[in-house]
């Protein structure tokens, strides 16, 4: 970015993840609105960035819809996609949940170290968020800072795992709360699945998240009959989380 000639600010508020990086950006937005404008590349947040995000993201799913077609002349029977900040699994799902109910969609959340509040980054499939609406946002899904027993009365936001943002977007809570989509979790214990699709196969390195979906996929192959046809959403952007990695592998 700085090579393009950006001006790079880091943040040293808070856990110094994304989602200070984004309450930075919004807070400056809304500081020199008249000078500056807000751009976020997940589906979520105030309106109309989770619909913007959706449809330059539905293009993936688009293009996926009409080569699977093309070549297998049959819509896939699954689809696989990491739901991180959202938008790499409503890109694939956005084309295919508004034409048939006939096409699983499967989004993997990342389950961390464990079960408890601050170890995972779970908001849909944990069941331990509450739906409601932030200052000037749309209904999103927040993970809360919860007792074991109660939710805390003042319904605090809790820091998620391995930097993953602590909400996600209205239509994913939409797709979770009708049933039309299965959120599962699953931790990255190991972190082996990224050298499933790396140099020595498919010269892609994935990212964290996107990791997450190829475990949740290897997990649930056996259950799968030789007919099922799979789409998995990835994202190529492990260079990020290289660090990480290197560190745990």
């Amino acid at each position: 970015m700085r090579m393009l000639g950006t001006q790079v600010v880091g943040v040293e508020s808070g856990s110094r993840t994304l989602k200070d990086a984004i309450n930075e950006a919004m807070r400056d937005w809304v500081t020199n609105v008249r000078s500056t404008h807000y751009l976020l590349g997940s589906v979520l947040g105030a309106h109309p960035y989770p619909t913007m995000v959706r449809d330059f993201q539905a293009v993936i799913g688009r293009e996926a819809r009409e080569q699977i077609l093309g070549v297998e002349k049959r819509l896939p029977t699954h689809l696989f996609a990491c739901v991180g900040g959202g938008s790499n699994s409503i890109g694939l799902f956005y084309n295919f949940f508004s034409v048939t109910r006939n096409v699983k969609m499967i989004g993997i959340e990342a389950g961390g170290r464990g079960g408890e509040l601050g170890e995972h980054a779970a908001r849909l499939a944990a069941h331990q968020g509450f739906s409601g609406a932030r200052p000037a946002s749309c209904k999103e899904l927040t993970l809360t800072f919860a007792e074991r027993r109660r939710p805390d009365r003042h319904r605090r936001i809790r820091s998620p795992q391995d930097s993953i943002i602590p909400r996600i977007g209205p239509e994913h809570a939409w797709l979770a709360d009708h049933r039309r989509a299965d959120i599962q979790l699953f931790p990255m214990r190991p972190l082996s699945t990224p050298r499933a699709c790396s140099p020595r196969t498919e010269g892609i390195i994935p990212a964290l998240e996107s990791a997450h979906a190829i475990a949740g996929i290897i997990e649930r192959m056996p259950k799968m009959s030789k007919d099922d046809l799979v789409i998995l959403n990835l994202s190529g952007r492990g260079d990020k989380d290289m660090d990480t990695y290197s560190r745990l592998l």
